[in-house]
């Protein structure tokens, strides 16, 4: 059951207006991916915004304000490198991401105390093994 259920439907409702913002050409060739690029060119249409060329990244296709930095769990999505970065925060409002550089042991300690307050772990994989798989 996600907390914050209004101010996600809220997100879902905007981004659905959202245009689909797709790299200039890519529809022309295969070579090239659909995510975004910025438009350089000097005589580029979608970057003058012609009139039949895609919409452009700008301000104002945003989400809302209060909806940023929200995982789709609804919950705000933190960083935690050691326990004291746990203590800071709320297991009611705020879940935990392991940081890329936590090593086993710390993050076998972080996640007992994370079970112990109740906090939404993200990226928990732990394996107690001692093979390295």
């Amino acid at each position: 059951m996600p907390i914050n259920k209004e101010i996600l439907e809220l997100r879902k409702k905007v981004s659905h207006n959202r245009p689909a913002f797709v790299r200039q050409e890519s529809w022309r060739y295969a070579r090239l991916a659909e995510n975004w690029r910025k438009p350089k060119g000097i005589d580029n249409h979608q970057r003058k915004q012609k009139k039949g060329w895609p919409r452009i990244v700008r301000a104002g296709f945003g989400g809302p304000k209060i909806a940023r930095g929200l995982h789709p769990s609804g919950y705000t999505d933190n960083l935690v490198y050691n326990i004291k970065d746990l203590e800071k925060l709320n297991p009611k409002i705020d879940g935990v991401r392991f940081g890329h550089g936590v090593g086993k042991k710390k993050r076998l300690a972080i996640l007992a105390k994370a079970k112990e307050k109740n906090f939404k772990m993200f990226n928990a994989r732990v394996s107690t093994s001692g093979s390295k798989s």
